[in-house]
């Protein structure tokens, strides 16, 4: 008698999202990040193409995509945004990945990453 065996290949958050799902994140997550009144006058003046596509690379990376964006945390600790703002552009990040269903210890790792505080 022969068995089979069920072979998976285990899979990236990156390789179930692509790039462009990448950036959908990304876009998504700014657009929060825009819409809140506390935080949208940091935007003003910023290139936000340029942020989106460092942001995108950071992403891609921390959710097992290729390259290792450098981390854009300083990016958001530049504008002069305090601790407790910090926090809430990572917790728009992290409503995003939810809508998606990820996992929190993927999301958490996202976080991490993009912060700059651990490479994913």
């Amino acid at each position: 008698m022969r068995t089979t065996e069920l072979v998976t290949c285990p899979r990236s958050v990156f390789d179930w999202l692509g790039p462009a799902g990448v950036r959908a994140v990304v876009i998504r997550w700014l657009r929060l990040v825009a819409a809140d009144a506390e935080l949208a006058p940091y935007l003003i003046g910023l290139d936000r193409p340029r942020l989106a596509g460092r942001l995108t690379a950071q992403l891609a990376s921390a959710l097992g995509g290729p390259g290792g964006g450098r981390a854009v945390g300083g990016a958001w600790r530049r504008l002069g945004l305090t601790d407790e703002q910090h926090w809430r552009v990572l917790d728009y990040l992290a409503a995003v990945l939810c809508g998606l269903g990820l996992p929190v210890d993927t999301i958490v790792a996202a976080q991490r990453a993009v912060a700059g505080e651990a490479r994913a």
